[in-house]
């Protein structure tokens, strides 16, 4: 029973954790929101990089991109708290409905994932050149929350044994 919550409570803090980010980007929107202008519009990137033709300068193409990412986290979120809610529910049950109440958790880890490598570490660190930036540079950031949402990640997914501690 001792793994079964630590698992629980893991996943409930990256659900905190997520809720807070949702929070802060609903609450104070610009702050972020400027974040993403500027990795699109590639302005504090190296001079004469010939990457340029890739920057995004129209404003409607910030905003779609920033409320894309808030929508993905928004729909992490609810994955997260609703696949610690099925958790709780199947904490005392059989190894097997135990580990098949996890497909939730799974799925918001999965979004989780996907979005600190392919949203940050790929599109904006790579395509976007974000690396070049001194002022709007993600990656360590980005790379803490992957580290993080993977480490609880890979604890959840581990196979419950029936009689574990």
């Amino acid at each position: 029973m001792t793994a079964r919550i630590a698992k629980l409570l893991l996943l409930c803090g990256i659900a905190f954790l997520y809720t807070l980010v949702v929070f802060n980007n609903l609450t104070d929107f610009d702050s972020n929101f400027q974040f993403v202008r500027h990795v699109l519009m590639m302005d504090s990137t190296l001079p004469g990089n010939h990457g340029m033709w890739r920057a995004l300068a129209l404003p409607a193409e910030h905003l779609v991109f920033y409320y894309s990412i808030i929508g993905w986290e928004i729909l992490t979120m609810a994955l997260l708290w609703l696949g610690a809610w099925r958790l709780f529910r199947a904490l005392g049950k059989p190894a097997a409905e135990f580990h098949r109440a996890k497909r939730l958790a799974i799925a918001g880890f999965t979004l989780s994932l996907l979005m600190w490598l392919v949203a940050f570490l790929t599109v904006g660190a790579e395509w976007f050149l974000m690396w070049q930036s001194r002022t709007w540079n993600g990656q360590e950031a980005a790379f803490r929350m992957f580290a993080v949402v993977g480490i609880v990640f890979l604890l959840l997914i581990q196979p419950e044994v029936e009689g574990q501690a």
